[in-house]
């Protein structure tokens, strides 16, 4: 050894060392934090999708059965409509069998 160090220079970069060291298992710690934190984060997007992706079945589950009750509306209301269309055909029909009835009456056949 040509040149040994000196005690003070061996004390200081053992200290540099120790220094080193701590400072990166601060950085070791902070990175294990911030891992966690994304972790919880990934852990609660994915519930989160899982419960969009139910959310949007239910939602299609349900437009499917409206659109079935409102045909099912619409046939009832066309029912009623339907009806009346029957009752003024008849009444129209009566009305126009009496008056021929009463012409051929008038005519004497």
């Amino acid at each position: 050894m040509d040149n040994p160090i000196t005690r003070a220079e061996h004390e200081e970069f053992r200290n540099w060392v120790e220094t080193e060291k701590k400072r990166l298992e601060d950085e070791d710690e902070r990175q294990n934090n911030r891992l966690k934190l994304l972790e919880e984060d990934v852990r609660q997007i994915s519930v989160l999708t899982t419960a969009v992706e139910k959310l949007a079945m239910s939602i299609e589950s349900m437009v499917k059965e409206q659109a079935s009750q409102g045909k099912r509306l619409e046939e009832l209301e066309n029912r009623d409509g339907e009806m009346w269309r029957k009752v003024t055909g008849y009444l129209i029909t009566a009305v126009i069998g009496i008056v021929i009835g009463f012409i051929f009456k008038q005519i004497g056949m």
